[in-house]
């Protein structure tokens, strides 16, 4: 395995040359003393590592922003946390959070400090109190997990982050595979404790080497921040459609949006934004490829993306894990103020036992109520089709948009000519009854504005994804300049009111 790099090593990676200021004081000795013994081991530990404890913090600028750094030095004693590493960890985050900084953490740790008992293993409250007063503040927690990060490290602050990356090849778990060993006489099972497995679980957003830990917290940074960097104005661009040719019907509305060459939300993604950084998953084990969760800006506004991916989900139908990642997003945005952007482009939620037995209506529920009281700005995108409980999930926003060819649904038509002539070939009749177009969504208000296609998505793939760009950016920053109480009452009152 190629050598890993110490704390100072991290640190000269990550920030700009000559700008990193130590914070650190001299280590706090633990209430009632130590022993002769233990005080041995930690003038070797110095001596060895060249620190004087586990954890070094200060302050530099990565691509020219000011940034805390946090990192542990896995060659004092592992990188465990006694009580003096912790404090030292607690003012710096304490700090941070005083100063407005985002925070980045480098753990690398065998976890709490054995020949400091308890009191050191409690010192984990402290540290998680911190980081939790940290976000709530609004402000950036990053994550880069180096091997090895193990025990309560990793089942406190290591697992924490806003956005939470591993370092290739490291050893990630909560329990040390020479712990088990010893406790049950056999291996740990290979390969699952791996910064690679946990990102294939859904568990951390990335696995990336240190030479890309500066550019990517730069990217994530220009955008997390931008609650706190509120952008210019922006002209409003002139994308409304012209009225409908008389006889078009809802059935060519649903028909143009199942079209399998239509832009989806990987394209608005790829041609319509900057610095996207995909999330990965819940963070608890799940993940659903239906479901896409991003960071991104369009044009100057920030954003989290939570978008239906029309081409996964042609063979993975949307799951109660998708709404989960999706509720993840949504926590993201209201903790760090951040807009939130759902994109809705769904043939429908799963209708299956694993779907039932994951709690989908409940999820929906959850989600309908995360989003409706979101303290941060939202847009809902109806790109293409917008069918059922999987539509409604992430339909609530200050303001809602549609494509041309988009719908919503309370079922897909097939369903509802299913419900009402038990046949499936009353569906275009059944759709025109309803009145799911988009034409007619903006007429009975549940649509605010009408994104042009020419005449079909479709056939003008970058083009349509350059209107719904800059759309989006002109909605997101004319929201984020709007008080924030003000917008949320409206945003409930819209929806007390629709249809009355």
């Amino acid at each position: 395995m190629a050598s890993r790099l110490d704390s100072r090593g991290l640190i000269d990676l990550v920030i700009d040359d000559s700008t990193f200021v130590s914070w650190d004081t001299a280590p706090v000795t633990p209430a009632g003393g130590i022993s002769e013994d233990y005080a041995a081991e930690l003038a070797a530990a110095r001596e060895k590592s060249g620190v004087d404890e586990a954890v070094i913090t200060g302050e530099g600028l990565v691509r020219g922003r000011r940034v805390a750094i946090v990192a542990c030095e896995f060659r004092f004693l592992a990188g465990s946390i006694g009580v003096a590493a912790a404090e030292r960890l607690v003012n710096a985050i304490e700090r941070a959070t005083a100063e407005g900084l985002p925070l980045l953490a480098g753990p690398a740790s065998g976890g709490t400090r054995m020949q400091e008992g308890t009191v050191a293993f409690l010192s984990m409250v402290k540290i998680t109190a911190a980081v939790m007063a940290h976000r709530r503040a609004g402000l950036p927690f990053l994550v880069y997990l180096r091997h090895p990060t193990t025990g309560g490290v990793f089942a406190s602050w290591g697992s924490l982050g806003h956005f939470t990356v591993a370092e290739p090849g490291a050893l990630i778990g909560f329990l040390g595979p020479r712990v088990y060993e010893q406790l049950y006489g056999t291996e740990f099972p290979s390969g699952v404790q791996t910064g690679e497995n946990l990102h294939r679980l859904g568990i951390i957003d990335a696995v990336i080497g240190p030479e890309r830990i500066a550019e990517t917290v730069c990217k994530v940074l220009d955008v997390l921040m931008g609650a706190r960097e509120v952008p210019a104005p922006v002209a409003n661009p002139a994308t409304e459609p012209d009225p409908l040719p008389t006889g078009t019907r809802a059935w060519d509305i649903i028909e143009a949006s199942r079209n399998p060459a239509r832009p989806g939300v990987r394209e608005l993604l790829r041609h319509g934004a900057t610095h996207v950084l995909p999330l990965n998953g819940t963070g608890q084990g799940e993940k659903d490829p239906g479901l896409l969760l991003a960071i991104a800006r369009f044009g100057t506004a920030p954003c989290i993306v939570l978008g239906q991916d029309r081409y996964r989900q042609r063979t993975h139908e949307l799951g109660p894990a998708a709404l989960r990642e999706a509720r993840r997003g949504m926590a993201l945005a209201d903790e760090l103020r951040i807009p939130l952007v759902t994109v809705i482009d769904t043939p429908g939620a799963a209708l299956s036992k694993s779907a039932e037995e994951g709690g989908l209506a409940g999820e929906i529920a959850r989600s309908l109520a995360d989003l409706i009281t979101l303290k941060a700005p939202t847009v809902s995108l109806i790109l293409g089709e917008g069918s059922g409980g999987g539509a409604l999930a992430l339909i609530p926003a200050d303001r809602v948009l549609s494509a041309a060819n988009g719908w919503l649904s309370p079922l897909p038509p097939e369903g509802a000519s299913a419900i009402v002539h038990r046949d499936v070939d009353h569906a275009p009749e059944m759709a025109q009854a309803q009145e799911v177009q988009a034409e007619k969504l903006a007429a009975n208000g549940i649509v605010d504005r009408i994104i042009d296609e020419q005449p079909d998505a479709a056939l003008e793939p970058e083009a349509f994804v350059a209107r719904v760009s800059a759309t989006l950016e002109y909605e997101i920053i004319t929201l984020m300049r709007k008080p924030a109480d003000r917008r949320r009452h409206q945003r409930i009152e819209r929806y007390r009111n629709l249809g009355l």
